[in-house]
């Protein structure tokens, strides 16, 4: 039996929701080991004079706890 917990971050990137999901993992992955999956639990785009700037999401990112 594998034990999972489930921490909920927030990243962005100028250049798409991918990239910030991307990010959230590497970011998360320099601390916490055996990350198994993200879950997009909401993204939301900063718009100045008509144009996106910044793209971010928030996620649950899961891991198994050794």
């Amino acid at each position: 039996m594998a034990i999972h917990k489930v921490i909920e971050v927030s990243a962005e990137s100028p250049e798409s929701y991918e990239d910030a999901v991307r990010k959230a993992v590497k970011d998360v992955s320099r601390t916490v080991k055996n990350v198994r999956s993200v879950y997009v639990k909401e993204s939301l785009a900063e718009v100045e004079d008509g144009n996106v700037t910044q793209f971010r999401v928030i996620c649950k990112i899961t891991f198994e706890v050794q």
